[in-house]
């Protein structure tokens, strides 16, 4: 009776080592290869920073000119006129005139870094298939290609869209290719250089807010340029107003502008 218990309890010893021997400890360890970003992989002509997060287009020396411009204008106008305004007249002037400036920076910004509403391109098996899919619809093989052309219903009316040949895509309606991006865009708008970016769906709202605001600040500093001026020249004169006073400076750059 003993010795069956002993036997028994033996086994299970035995079969608890054996278990905990055939673990897996010994097997390698496979190392996992990071996915690749779209953007990484993107065939367009843009231009990636801070790990995908801001997109401008590759041609930039233009976004760079309006940045200096308006950054020369409002310093020296910070720097020159400010000062006097805001003895002669009131302090809210630089207030102001910063608060705009401000706006102005971040909806350029907003608009140059972001991404305008890129559609994405097909990939080869998409391509594939959906040229397949047109060579059926049509029933032509010869040698002039097929109308590149699909119609769908929208809200019960009929809407022909374009297919673009560089992306293998069928477009929706308002969207277009930026030939200097190489990509089609959503509710394309325009390139725009000064900006470095295309304006599409999701930046022209920033877009429209940039134009709107730097207008005001143009406005903002034109006139009190003018009244930097008028205060000084009733103290020297107008001609010794424009010498001796730097206002002549920001009429410069806003005549840039």
């Amino acid at each position: 009776m003993h010795l069956g218990v002993s036997e028994s309890m033996r086994e299970c010893e035995y079969s608890q080592i054996s278990t905990r021997s055939s673990t897996p400890m010994e097997t390698p360890y496979k190392k996992r290869t990071p996915k690749m970003r779209k953007w990484e992989s993107f065939p367009g002509l843009n231009k990636f920073y801070c790990n995908g997060r801001i997109m401008m287009a590759k041609q930039t020396g233009v976004f760079y000119l309006t940045l200096v411009l308006i950054l020369v204008t409002c310093g020296l106008f910070f720097t020159f006129d400010c000062p006097f305004l805001a003895l002669q007249l009131t302090p809210v002037i630089p207030v102001i005139g910063g608060v705009l400036f401000l706006f102005v920076l971040g909806t350029l910004l907003r608009t140059s870094f972001s991404d305008p509403g890129v559609l994405p391109r097909a990939t080869p098996d998409e391509a594939a298939d959906l040229e397949r899919q047109i060579d059926v619809a049509n029933g032509s093989t010869g040698y002039r290609p097929p109308p590149r052309t699909k119609e769908v219903v929208i809200n019960g009316q009929t809407v022909k869209l374009k297919y673009c040949f560089t992306c293998k895509i069928f477009r929706p309606p308002r969207a277009s290719h930026c030939s200097l991006c190489d990509n089609c865009v959503e509710r394309f708008d325009h390139h725009c250089p000064w900006v470095g970016n295309c304006v599409g769906r999701r930046n022209y709202r920033f877009f429209y807010m940039f134009i709107l605001s730097l207008s005001f600040l143009t406005i903002f500093i034109f006139a009190f340029v003018i009244t930097h001026v008028i205060i000084r020249s009733h103290r020297s004169g107008f001609l010794n107003a424009l010498k001796d006073s730097p206002a002549r400076y920001p009429f410069t750059e806003i005549g840039l502008l």
